[in-house]
């Protein structure tokens, strides 16, 4: 397998970061690639869920927060600054999708200073949740990503995503109280959770070389654009613009 990378990349749109992140997948990875990324604030579903099951719409149209949808499964979550995003792809067929992502995010958060339990979808202190999970495979290979709620108000994430439903589906978030680092009382310097992720990744998967977006992924990004992230049923109903 030849050595790791780490894309250095950042897109203002939230769209442009969603296609992205489906397009290093698309793309084919030939070997582990890491991408760290933070989103404006926005709401984003999961691949198969019903906006008017996990989003408070009306609080969203009211406060200007754009609603859309990623490639993978997984709960609902609200982005913004204060969280960080982690991209974790793994070439050919994975066995056990969570385990490194697992492995990656709880090493993270035990040398920021907290003591994280793994469960069955993310990272807790506690019982509140620090990271959450999801997944989307390819023949190609497997991406996992999390988030990383560094100083991101919980206030906030409850004021746009809905109450568990009284009516579950198996496509519903599983809803969880969650904190951040600074809600755990760590304040890491600007850089310094980007920093840790990276070295604990390299720790696991080897070096790994930092690179700009290959042209392939880039290609990819604006087909994506073109078929799902401009295209405002994707984000509304999960379907793509017609061929």
């Amino acid at each position: 397998m030849s050595a790791g990378s780490d894309v250095r990349a950042e897109f203002a749109d939230p769209t442009e970061n969603l296609a992205f992140d489906e397009a290093l997948l698309r793309a084919g990875p030939q070997a582990p690639t890491l991408w760290l990324w933070r989103n404006p604030v926005c709401v984003v579903l999961g691949r198969g869920q019903k906006i008017a099951r996990e989003v408070r719409v009306a609080e969203c149209a009211r406060d200007g927060v754009p609603v859309l949808r990623r490639a993978s499964g997984g709960g609902t979550v609200f982005h913004d600054p204060g969280n960080l995003n982690v991209t974790l792809l793994l070439p050919g067929p994975v066995d056990r999708p969570m385990e490194m992502l697992g492995l990656l995010m709880t090493g993270a958060a035990e040398r920021l200073g907290v003591p994280p339990r793994l469960g069955e979808r993310g990272v807790f202190v506690g019982e509140e949740k620090l990271c959450g999970f999801a997944v989307f495979r390819t023949k190609e290979g497997l991406l996992a990503h999390s988030t990383l709620l560094v100083d991101t108000d919980a206030a906030r994430v409850g004021a746009y995503l809905t109450g568990a439903p009284p009516d579950p589906k198996p496509l519903d978030s599983h809803r969880s109280k969650v904190a951040s680092l600074a809600d755990h009382g760590v304040r890491p310097a600007p850089g310094v959770a980007e920093s840790v992720i990276r070295t604990v990744a390299a720790d696991l998967l080897g070096p790994l070389t930092p690179r700009s977006p290959a042209q392939g992924e880039l290609t990819r990004q604006r087909e994506l654009l073109r078929t799902r992230y401009h295209y405002a049923p994707w984000h509304t109903e999960g379907r793509q613009r017609p061929a």
